[in-house]
């Protein structure tokens, strides 16, 4: 009787290395694939893409250069008025 309970364990263990294995080498087999994936997707998506026209492009790059500038005198006023604030509160 414990003679089979150690071939059964013996079986079990084999059966576990077998199965770890086999799983390691799908995992290595699986890689490429796994990999290659989301640049295919990628790919698919930017297909999918509408691209602007040259001139579009053109007028939006205006309108963010313009938007960057004005932000840029705001922030600027804000930080001047906010500056000569601190001088009168330490004055």
């Amino acid at each position: 009787m414990a003679e089979e309970k150690k071939e059964v364990q013996a079986e079990k263990t084999e059966k576990k290395s077998e199965s770890r294995l086999s799983r390691i080498i799908n995992w290595f087999k699986e890689l490429p694939g796994r990999i290659k994936k989301p640049f295919r997707n990628m790919y698919y998506e930017l297909k999918k893409v509408t691209w602007p026209s040259k001139q579009k492009l053109i007028t939006y790059s205006i309108i963010v250069l313009v938007f960057m500038l004005f932000m840029g005198v705001v922030i600027g006023l804000l930080d001047m008025g906010a500056s000569a604030l601190v001088k009168l509160l330490i004055a």
